[in-house]
């Protein structure tokens, strides 16, 4: 094996395992419960009209990215549903590392089959990093925008990552880039300055039709600088966790899985009729 190579591999390791989402240890074939959310005997009520898609982050699945958020919406009345994509062959548990055009693909396939179950007309959709970009492939380029009323991001790598400057090392390494999309492209698409993302966000951030949230923590060290997370556009609500709670620490893993404050926001965002001041109190609403 060449010099140059022995160096890829441990860079491309490190890559993958600063802009993941790390999910507590998966322990059983990825498949959320049968009860509670992914219900698809749940019909939504009048007061929540649109079953909620949860769409989990780079190396996390439907259930360990969602073990707190999904009963924390269901509770509240919500039909609930979330799903796996991005699987690579030999890779089980772990989702999200496939292409992103691909993994749009999927979501647009299983939206329509939570429409279809639940005879809503829109979804609206909630995120966790890579989770809160990829679905805007969707809403841009496979019809998405007429099928979903709201897209909220939580730490969302909206226009990519530089992962604290260590994606610019990557044209030091001739050859990186190239081994780093053929093992994990979904990795690799999701650097700044990427093919995919360029295509993305081509033109604009958002479509027409669609509310946009984006709920980002400034402590976040996976997707750097935070502020690239956030969108613009007319119909877009940038909303920063420490300026709703300055005591709130949660970096880019504990604020998709953990965070009540950002649950919060995220339920203000789903109904904003209906929206209460989100506080370090909500922590324990």
């Amino acid at each position: 094996m060449l010099p140059w190579k022995r160096l890829l591999r441990p860079l491309a390791a490190l890559l993958l395992t600063a802009s993941v989402a790390i999910v507590p240890a998966a322990t059983a074939e990825a498949a959320a419960p049968s009860s509670g959310w992914n219900d698809y005997s749940c019909q939504p009520s009048a007061a929540h009209p649109r079953p909620v898609v949860l769409v989990h982050g780079t190396f996390a699945n439907s259930v360990d990215n969602w073990l707190a958020l999904a009963p924390y919406l269901e509770r509240r009345g919500y039909c609930v549903f979330s799903l796996d994509y991005g699987q690579l062959p030999g890779v089980p548990l772990f989702y999200g590392l496939g292409p992103i055009a691909t993994s749009a693909e999927q979501l647009q396939t299983f939206v329509d089959k939570v429409l279809g179950a639940t005879g809503a007309s829109k979804v609206d959709i909630v995120g966790h990093s890579q989770g809160g970009m990829m679905p805007r492939y969707y809403l841009k380029f496979l019809g998405g925008a007429a099928k979903v009323n709201a897209l909220v991001g939580v730490a969302p790598d909206n226009h990519g990552t530089t992962l604290s400057g260590l994606a610019n090392l990557l044209p030091y390494f001739p050859g990186a880039e190239e081994l780093l999309s053929a093992a994990t492209p979904g990795l690799a698409d999701q650097v700044a300055g990427s093919a995919f993302l360029a295509e993305l966000n081509a033109g604009g951030d958002t479509v027409a039709g669609v509310h946009y949230t984006v709920i980002a923590t400034k402590y976040d060290e996976v997707v750097t600088p935070y502020g690239s997370q956030f969108l613009s556009g007319s119909d877009v609500n940038n909303v920063l966790l420490q300026n709703l709670c300055a005591l709130d620490l949660s970096e880019h893993l504990l604020i998709g899985l953990t965070d009540r404050i950002a649950f919060h926001e995220v339920a203000n965002a789903l109904d904003p009729a209906h929206a209460t001041r989100t506080t370090c109190a909500s922590a324990f609403s």
